[in-house]
């Protein structure tokens, strides 16, 4: 099976965001004074291609898989973790079930390669490519055709969501191994670099991780295209989120980024249509040691730095009510012709135009 990622255009629009910037300037406020608020409005009237941004129905979509590295003991979790994790995420009582919650948000679990059979219920998207990804260190963690086929499988499950965002969620046992080593295959960055705690594993645990990813990397050295490098040391849960980046892009949602796995997702994407990252929001800069350099790479700045590292779509979820707020200024916030409020004169400031 051959996977051809859809075409994303090129939504750049002087016009729309001359008008933008000019609605947002004229607000009753200080000119810029709402920071870094203002300059999220924008993305996101960009993003939906109006001055009167409108966000419907958002949906969290976790992607679950497995990995059969992990047997290597590159997490400090069993994988039977992964599992029993998306048993929780479906009860309603992870972290991100209890913030989606809290926030209206839509959750779907996408059960994209884990390596246990699910029950099917409500709220569980099945999926599975296989029971969890091969051994990197030995053989190419995906075949083509699954590699091709969990990013079809995350483009389907966005066809079929409602609303207009698409908030990124992971669960994997392993998972920001396979993150690190497609950011230092994808940006060219050392591996030691790109790797860290992950679930909390200690310095000298750590130290052996990147060991281990080093030696994987090598031993796939002809895998440097973006989809060769994804089968062969990423995971089925990566893929199909990448898949359904993808196809978010091409239908113009507003994509919000998570943490390191799923920028690792966005930055595939991006290797394949670049203007996947004009749709991106993201949500907050984790605490896994490659983080910064992932963001600083896709030239993203994140809405919030609260030292997180859960995954989940956490941070997402978190970042869900600065977007809410953006939108709701820039359609209902009044300007200084429809208030009545004078416009700061000309020249230096006035005492007591400064600030409210």
């Amino acid at each position: 099976m051959n996977y051809l990622p859809p075409v994303i255009a090129d939504i750049t629009d002087t016009r729309l965001a001359q008008a933008l910037q000019h609605k947002i300037d004229q607000k009753t406020k200080p000119l810029g004074s709402l920071g870094r608020l203002e300059a999220l409005a924008l993305r996101l009237g960009l993003i939906l291609g109006t001055e009167a941004p409108m966000l419907s129905d958002p949906q969290l979509v976790v992607f679950a898989g497995d990995h059969g590295l992990a047997a290597k003991g590159v997490s400090a979790y069993p994988s039977d973790v992964t599992w029993q994790m998306v048993e929780n995420f479906l009860a309603g009582g992870a972290a991100v079930s209890v913030l989606a919650r809290q926030h209206g948000i839509g959750l779907t679990v996408m059960d994209c390669g884990v390596r246990h059979d699910f029950a099917p219920r409500a709220g569980l998207h099945q999926r599975k490519v296989a029971h969890g990804t091969a051994d990197a260190s030995v053989q190419p963690a995906m075949t083509a055709a699954q590699c091709a086929q969990a990013l079809a499988n995350g483009g389907e499950l966005v066809r079929q969501l409602p609303g207009n965002v698409l908030l990124l969620g992971e669960m994997g046992i392993g998972n920001t191994s396979a993150a690190s080593m497609l950011m230092a295959r994808l940006t060219g960055l050392d591996i030691v670099d790109c790797t860290g705690a992950g679930t909390g594993l200690d310095a000298s645990a750590v130290q052996r991780k990147v060991g281990i990813l080093r030696d994987v990397l090598q031993h796939h050295g002809d895998a440097q295209a973006p989809l060769d490098a994804l089968a062969a040391v990423g995971g089925f849960e990566i893929a199909s989120m990448t898949g359904a980046v993808l196809q978010a892009a091409a239908e113009r949602r507003v994509i919000v980024v998570d943490g390191f796995i799923a920028s690792a997702a966005v930055l595939v994407a991006s290797k394949l249509q670049a203007h996947v990252l004009q749709r991106c929001v993201f949500a907050h800069q984790s605490g896994e040691r490659g983080h910064a350099l992932m963001l600083a790479h896709l030239k993203a700045q994140p809405l919030l730095d609260l030292g997180l590292r859960l995954g989940e779509g956490s941070g997402a979820a978190l970042a869900w009510p600065l977007l809410v707020s953006a939108t709701a200024i820039l359609r209902e916030m009044a300007s200084f012709e429809s208030a009545g409020v004078a416009q700061r004169e000309s020249g230096e400031l006035q005492p007591g135009h400064q600030t409210h």
